[in-house]
């Protein structure tokens, strides 16, 4: 008889012959989880699921709808993608594919080949890819020394991948294969491509979109949104990485080595200065301009960037009066709770949205207005003799989650109003065909700004990320294409800047915390950056915000 482990599943034991792999005990456990099991946690550790089990251990299931769960159906998604394309159109054929940047739940895949980019093409992609999907083929796993897997991505012209491992310090790296496609991914993937069955594909602009499930519904392919101005900014800000030679981790590596840091970090603030000045030149040229309304997610730079674009206002004659929309916060006793009975800071009724409206009517026809302050410490606005009445020149910055929200200024003339979405929109890439996600580089800003000037733990920050990201979702990210003008905050070079700063943050995060899963796959991201010294970034720009040091 085989030697038998006892696996704790749910806080029952059960038995299973040593070296049985997760995918079978998942299988016995199918009907536990609303969504096809896709990871295994063992002893609080993430596995996937053709890891075999051979000591005694407990063991918790992540189906779709988890968040590593959901992360590795993209990523693998993006592998069948991938060796679809290398079916259809050849490997010899193919110049360029990118795994570049996502469009909601959508990621855009820019292709160059020298087989044109049709509807008939995409079609093949597409019936390729669905027939990996019936024929479940696996997804396997691989290890390979350093030295090995640089040559092979070498000769495979695979060379983003070259230049990333160059500055790996682990002696192995682990590549997956997809019936004889190799390729390296960062994080965990799908046993095989029979998990893969939610996706569409179509032709967009010089590639292709592939939409994928939200974490919400991941058995639903939802339609594509379009976003065109979102898009163009994305756009933008890759070709811009292109254009500096610094697209992937390993570029910026690169730069780093040879000591180019200095001027990358220049030229970055000037494409900033530029673009700022070019927004504020807008609002003069429309001449009637009142109320500039700033909205973006959590840690987009919003404080940086009002102070920025108001120097700019200066310049074009106008003079500026900064207003943070949260100091028209109801009184602690008057604001809603969600379905937990918590207070609900996201929500547009949070807001005085009445008060806010009579107070900038007034202001508009030129009457003397009293204006609040909040007090969070105590949860009461306050009255403290701040009195403002605009002149001609005058115009209002106004800063706030719902800035873009037409019913938080509902009383305001439509051509009063100038409305202006940011976010840090990362398009550096961690090689061709692996993201890095835009919520990454929010999130880590967010942990260092929230310990070093909040005194709020990397476990508190973890902790509130998802209800901050709901908060996105629904309140945000729905308005973001109607602004008027869209600024990326992200820098190219930001993440080797954050990486001292947050490093030990995440590391202190204990094993037995909710975050430490989230911790330990920042840390892992880190390793593949170099460091750089943030002496040399400008005391105006947008990422002092963040590591201190800022002018404003």
């Amino acid at each position: 008889m085989a030697d038998m482990i006892k696996v704790k599943i749910g806080g029952k034991e059960y038995e299973y012959p040593v070296g049985t792999k997760l995918i079978d005990i998942a299988e016995d456990f199918k009907d536990t989880c609303r969504y096809r099991i896709v990871l295994s946690k063992v002893d609080n550790k993430l596995k996937e699921l053709f890891h075999t089990v051979n000591n005694d251990c407990e063991i918790e299931f992540e189906d779709l709808s988890g968040t590593a769960g959901h992360k590795a159906y993209k990523r693998s998604a993006s592998l069948l993608l991938i060796k679809a394309f290398y079916d259809v159109v050849g490997r010899e054929n193919i110049e360029r594919l990118k795994v570049d940047f996502s469009i909601g739940a959508a990621y855009y895949c820019p292709y160059k080949g020298s087989v044109p980019l049709t509807e008939k093409l995409v079609e093949d992609v597409k019936t390729r890819m669905l027939q990996l999907v019936e024929e479940d083929a696996p997804i396997q796993k691989s290890s390979y020394s350093l030295e090995k897997i640089i040559k092979k991505f070498h000769d495979l012209g695979m060379y983003d991948k070259e230049k990333l491992f160059r500055f790996r310090r682990s002696d192995k790296v682990n590549i997956y294969t997809l019936g004889g496609f190799q390729d390296y991914f960062y994080g965990y993937m799908l046993p095989s491509c029979g998990y893969i069955r939610y996706f569409d594909l179509f032709l967009y602009d010089d590639g292709v979109m592939l939409q994928l499930p939200e974490r919400k519904a991941p058995d639903v392919v939802p339609g594509f949104k379009e976003s065109p101005k979102l898009f163009k900014t994305m756009k933008s800000s890759s070709a811009w990485g292109e254009m500096m030679g610094i697209d992937t981790v390993g570029a910026l590596n690169e730069a780093i080595c040879e000591g180019k840091m200095n001027e990358v970090i220049l030229v970055q603030e000037a494409l900033m200065e530029s673009r700022i000045a070019e927004i504020a030149r807008d609002i003069a040229d429309r001449g009637n301009v009142r109320f500039v309304m700033i909205a973006g997610p959590s840690s987009s730079g919003k404080t940086t960037f009002s102070h920025r674009l108001s120097i700019e206002l200066r310049a074009h004659g106008m003079r500026p009066h900064p207003i943070e929309i949260d100091n028209y916060f109801k009184n602690r006793e008057d604001t809603p709770k969600d379905e937990n009975g918590n207070y609900d800071f996201e929500c547009l009724d949070a807001i005085d949205v009445e008060g806010f409206n009579k107070d900038m009517t007034d202001l508009l026809n030129g009457k003397k207005v009293e204006l609040p302050s909040f007090n969070f410490k105590v949860g009461q606005r306050e009255y403290k003799g701040n009195y403002l009445q605009l002149e001609e020149s005058d115009v209002l910055v106004l800063e706030g989650i719902h800035g873009l929200n037409d019913e938080l200024s509902h009383s305001l003339p439509k051509d009063s109003k100038y409305k202006i979405y940011i976010s840090a929109l990362t398009t550096l890439n961690v090689d061709e065909h692996n993201r890095v996600p835009t919520t990454d580089g929010r999130l880590m800003r967010r942990m260092v700004r929230d310990y070093y000037t909040r005194g709020a733990s990397v476990q508190r920050t973890l902790g509130m990320w998802s209800s901050v990201r709901r908060g996105e979702e629904k309140y945000i990210f729905p308005f973001q294409e109607s602004a008027d003008a869209m600024f990326n905050s992200a820098h190219i070079y930001e993440i080797a800047a954050l990486k001292p700063y947050v490093e030990p943050l995440l590391f202190a995060v204990p094993e037995d915390d909710p975050g430490y899963q989230e911790a330990k796959r920042l840390l892992k991201f880190l390793q593949y950056f170099l460091s750089i010294d943030t002496a040399g970034i400008p005391q105006n720009s947008i990422i002092r915000e963040f590591i201190g040091g800022s002018i404003f």
